[in-house]
């Protein structure tokens, strides 16, 4: 019973909850940067609720809406360089994990003099304009998280880096935002947070607290299951998944991700591959491979998801996620050797060594 927890955003969870809580934005500052992509927060209504928002207060903005999914560093360098343009006092992040992730790079670019692949050492001379984080998304529970998860081309592969400093420290969570999202974008963010949740619960770096956190959002990403199937959801859905998603998000602020994520970078980044999905890929071996380190937890995961056993999960995952593309030998050892510079590869409760990591792909 030795463990610490540190989750310094302020949660704000509900239907209309950013105008509930509107003066939350007035004391961050005049000048605010909205940083999105293309589309997602302008269809889900989120951008126009924070506009709004800001306008109330007189907050001047300028919006940025050219972030790609999985975020390069190009990319995150030009929306520093507009918020230094700007003047601009605070970001606030709105879509799913790419704009949320972006938002929270380009904050501590704005404030620091500093090319982007300095943002993973995690050492930053100023500290990170503040960030308020908005989800489109019910899957990378980012808005309660310091991570900020970019493409390195030059290393081909998604990096992580993030401090307390980097945790937003405003979330709005609407599932009203959540539900413009495709089916197959709801999936697929669904199981990326049931992942983080898996990892989380099987992690070295576990505690009683976040143990709490993670079943919880492992049974509700049981509870969604069958919707997931037939990509109908409700309103409760929606919520459920939301909620799943943000505890997931409160989980590895913790633990940190270890096996699942990792490895299912290389199928994003070599075979263009959705995140949440390539995580649903590794899924079931991951349970089996962990089984016997750490036999109680895996079997309260099949539990909590109304499964009697692994082959009956890995049934059910591969129904939303479809078979994983084949890879080669030449491409095992590549995706090997790249996982294996990952840190949170190494907090998996059972360790796991290069020729584990091979098998382990052979079977998926």
């Amino acid at each position: 019973m030795e463990f610490k927890f540190h989750m310094p955003t302020r949660v704000y969870f509900g239907r209309g909850c950013i105008g509930k809580n509107v003066e939350e934005l007035a004391g961050l500052g005049s000048k605010a940067l909205i940083v999105t992509g293309g589309q997602s927060a302008k269809i889900s209504g989120a951008l126009c609720d924070a506009c709004s928002a800001l306008e109330r207060f007189n907050v001047g903005y300028t919006i940025f809406d050219r972030v790609e999914n999985n975020p390069s560093t190009d990319t995150v360098k030009i929306g520093a360089g507009e918020a230094k343009q700007a003047g601009a006092d605070f970001i606030i992040g709105i879509g799913g994990g790419s704009p949320l992730d972006a938002a929270k790079a380009i904050a501590v670019l704005s404030a620091n003099d500093m090319e982007p692949e300095q943002l993973f050492t995690n050492s930053f001379p100023n500290k990170p304009l503040p960030i308020i984080a908005i989800p489109t998304t019910a899957g990378t529970g980012s808005e309660v998280t310091p991570y900020s998860v970019l493409t390195r081309s030059d290393l081909q592969t998604k990096k992580s880096f993030g401090n307390k400093d980097t945790f937003p420290v405003i979330a709005f969570l609407d599932p009203h935002y959540t539900q413009s999202q495709p089916v197959n974008v709801t999936i697929n963010t669904a199981l990326d947070a049931f992942s983080h949740n898996m990892e989380g619960y099987i992690s070295t770096r576990s505690t009683p607290v976040s143990d709490i956190l993670a079943a919880e959002g492992i049974r509700l990403f049981g509870c969604c299951l069958d919707s997931l199937k037939i990509g109908v959801f409700t309103l409760e859905d929606r919520e459920n998944m939301l909620y799943a998603s943000l505890l997931g998000g409160m989980v590895i602020s913790q633990t940190g991700t270890n096996l699942i994520h990792p490895t299912a970078y290389n199928y994003t980044y070599f075979k263009d591959i959705p995140h949440g999905k390539a995580n649903g890929y590794l899924m079931a071996e991951f349970l089996r491979f962990n089984y016997e380190a750490a036999k109680d937890k895996v079997e309260n995961i099949l539990k909590l998801t109304g499964f009697e056993s692994i082959d009956a999960f890995a049934e059910a995952i591969a129904y939303l996620t479809g078979e994983a593309p084949r890879i080669d030998e030449a491409e095992i050892a590549q995706y090997v050797a790249i996982a294996m510079t990952q840190r949170g590869i190494h907090t998996n409760i059972r360790p796991v060594q290069s020729e584990d990591l091979a098998e382990f792909l052979r079977k998926i």
